[in-house]
């Protein structure tokens, strides 16, 4: 199932996008998509009642299709040739970092460049959110616990990520609208699987960034199984897995985004998003 947040920014409606390819509401059996009605069991009752689910006309604007996530985290380095590219070694353990929740952005709104970033870059990759309690757990037991998965930008200041942040990079990737997600939250069951997903990104047309997901240096289990080591993970958290190669900040001389810059960016069975940088 494809579930999806759509109306103006901040007045999201939950819904889904069904099988016959029309677009749903599930306003009037749950309240939204969030950590609740992951955790609860009642969004995915609700979606299995599609076919009478009321049919939303028109084409409305897709927000992030989770709300209120508890958590943001992402991998860094898992691209052994991003690493290179970054001049980094290879990690022998999944890098760690989190961004801030109140980064998190539709797939088509705007990306803000703040004052005083020139350094502003792109990253396309996998994202997945937790549909229950992980602690502890192994690679083997963590399919279990996935309830879908999503396209995700983790837009990076890279001056205040590399040159503010010492050892983590936390104020470089958590600037209001650094985290485009969506346009759908594909249930887990939808991916056969994803170790082996193609992603790419464009800007203005040109193609930066196009990998696959079999080239992370820690799979999807493997880094969710590393951060339940540290934390518990919980339903509605989000997890970022890293960036295939092709950043600006690894171009000669880098690339960066300058304002009226337009990025398309997808995940194979995930969706495509687009944002212009203002």
């Amino acid at each position: 199932m494809k579930y999806v947040r759509y109306g103006e920014a901040g007045q999201e409606w939950p819904g889904l996008i069904a099988e016959d390819g029309t677009l749903r509401d599930l306003s009037q059996l749950v309240a939204d998509i969030d950590p609740i009605s992951i955790a609860d069991g009642s969004l995915a009752a609700a979606a299995a009642q599609w076919p009478t689910l009321p049919v939303v006309e028109g084409s409305p604007r897709l927000g992030p299709p989770i709300t209120a996530p508890g958590k943001f985290l992402g991998v860094g380095l898992n691209y052994a040739d991003h690493a290179a590219e970054a001049k980094l070694p290879v990690p022998e353990q999944p890098v760690l970092f989190f961004k801030a929740t109140s980064c998190i952005n539709g797939p088509d709104d705007d990306v803000i460049l703040p004052e005083g970033a020139d350094t502003l870059d792109w990253e396309v990759e996998l994202g997945f959110v937790i549909g229950k309690p992980a602690y502890r757990v192994t690679p083997e037991q963590a399919r279990e616990h996935i309830f879908g998965y999503l396209v995700v930008n983790d837009i990076s200041e890279r001056t205040w990520q590399i040159q503010r942040s010492a050892a983590q990079w936390t104020k470089g990737k958590s600037h209001d609208t650094f985290g485009p997600i969506g346009p759908w939250l594909v249930s887990a069951d939808e991916i056969a699987d994803p170790r082996s997903l193609d992603l790419w990104l464009k800007v203005n047309g040109e193609t930066m960034q196009s990998g696959n997901t079999r080239h992370m240096v820690f799979d999807v289990f493997q880094v969710l199984a590393d951060a339940s080591q540290y934390m518990r993970l919980m339903p509605g958290d989000i997890i970022t897995t890293g960036t295939p190669p092709g950043v600006a900040m690894g171009m000669k001389p880098p690339r960066y985004l300058r304002r009226g810059d337009v990025m398309e960016l997808s995940v194979a069975g995930l969706g495509a998003q687009r944002q212009r940088v203002v």
